[in-house]
């Protein structure tokens, strides 16, 4: 390719038109011989097409790529029972449905949806035939789940430590005046009421004090067994200082959100080696998330993300892989804690890589980002995001953000036209779905 190559050019030489296959993945399962993570985005949180991908993606790289953890962007607690139930432990949920149940908070539809749920069931049916140290799980990255965690430390120590489950309860005393955790959070901030600070730290340094005591039994269920409850104790101490946080003006939450999922990440990859696997994590969260900020318009605002933590920490061991889609419908909602809807996605604005990548006609490919031939995509250009709200009448200023595509991905899949997540028992509304608008 020449080196003046137009970034139209370029998309026209790189890309790999999609067949609709197995063999679509062929090119990133080769990418992702020798990697430790490959992340896994999507350009918004409802969109079927990206869950469907991603997961016939994962099912390769767990198959045929020694693959052995999918760490999803959703809370601690609820993704492990979703983690016995894959596992098939006795006492878990019997079917996929109950498995995900767990999963109350908005956005329910983000990980209550027929995608998941039919991933899970396969992972289910794929560990069955394996040993307990060789089964693949299933992982939350996040830390909205400060009460169910601090609960779930109790329980654990409960039945390891009953002394110490009281000195728990005393510790976590202090998020207990309201159990909403923005309300605590403002109380805290304000100094209405002491903060906990001090209690939560301290429980979490007690857990890793007596890791190895409460490990002197039971083996891999032990080990389990303590690493669900440190990991509970970590999101309660983040989520403590996240929810402060988010009502004072020092601290970035965003910063602290990703880095708690990089340390979970972290954490998840050395406990699965520990548990004799291969520490080889695949990571499901939205484009924002995975790809390097350090390319992006939020850089200059002094933020991070996992993407750029998970580069700088291990290098070439990270595969980064982003989504994105020109128009057709999303599920979403209006504003926050809304209900679901079956939203049409507007197409994408002219000065975008969207509407780059629909003006190349080639409809559905997957584009590698890296080399000399990739070099006219670092050009800045807009990207659009969609979370779980989409507002189309603020579209520019709510959906889209500068950045420089080579750096942010090593490679990326585009599909022009996408479909809605439709969410496990879907409201009767969500069925009529908005048309698109008609032209003036």
């Amino acid at each position: 390719m020449h080196p003046a190559a137009t970034p139209f050019l370029a998309v026209r030489e790189l890309a790999q038109r999609l067949n609709d296959n197995d063999s679509d993945y062929d090119a990133l399962l080769e990418m992702a011989r020798d990697r430790q993570f490959v992340l896994l985005g999507e350009a918004s949180h409802g969109t079927q097409d990206f869950y469907r991908m991603r997961a016939q993606i994962t099912r390769r790289l767990i198959a045929e790529g020694g693959f052995d953890a999918v760490a999803i962007e959703g809370d601690w607690p609820d993704t492990w029972r979703v983690n016995r139930f894959v596992q098939g432990e006795g006492d878990a949920d019997a079917d996929a449905n109950a498995a995900l149940r767990d999963f109350e908070r908005f956005p329910t539809w983000m990980w209550r949806n027929r995608e998941m749920r039919d991933f899970i069931i396969w992972l289910r049916d794929y560990n069955a035939s394996l040993s307990p140290e060789e089964r693949v799980g299933v992982y939350g990255l996040d830390l909205y789940s400060m009460y169910q965690s601090a609960d779930a430390v109790i329980r654990y120590l409960e039945q390891v430590d009953p002394q110490q489950a009281t000195m728990a309860r005393n510790r976590y005393a202090a998020l207990d005046h309201v159990r909403e955790p923005q309300a605590y959070g403002y109380a805290a901030a304000v100094g209405a009421r002491p903060d906990a600070r001090e209690g939560v730290v301290a429980q979490l340094l007690q857990l890793r004090a007596d890791a190895l005591l409460h490990l002197s039994q039971d083996g891999l269920a032990a080990l389990d067994a303590q690493f669900f409850a440190q990991q509970n104790a970590e999101v309660v101490v983040d989520a403590e200082n996240y929810y402060r946080s988010m009502f004072g003006r020092r601290l970035n939450t965003w910063n602290l959100r990703d880095a708690h999922m990089h340390r979970t990440l972290s954490a998840l990859g050395r406990y699965r080696v520990r548990r004799g696997g291969q520490g080889r994590v695949v990571v499901w969260a939205h484009n924002s998330h995975l790809g390097d900020a350090r390319a992006t318009e939020s850089h200059l605002r002094g933020e991070w993300n996992l993407g750029q933590l998970v580069r700088e920490a291990v290098g070439a061991k990270a595969l980064l892989i982003g989504f994105t889609t020109y128009t057709g419908y999303v599920s979403a909602a209006s504003q926050w804690d809304g209900d679901v809807e079956h939203k049409w996605v507007r197409p994408a604005l002219r000065d975008t890589y969207e509407y780059l990548f629909h003006s190349t006609g080639l409809d559905r490919f997957f584009l590698p980002l890296k080399g000399v031939a990739a070099a006219p995509l670092r050009e800045a250009m807009l990207e659009r995001a969609i979370g779980v709200i989409y507002l189309p009448q603020t579209e520019r200023e709510s959906h889209y953000f500068w950045t420089s595509l080579s750096n942010q991905f090593d490679a990326l899949f585009h599909l022009d036209e996408t479909n809605a997540l439709e969410p496990l028992d879907a409201p009767p509304h969500w069925h009529r779905r908005e048309e698109p608008q008609q032209a003036a």
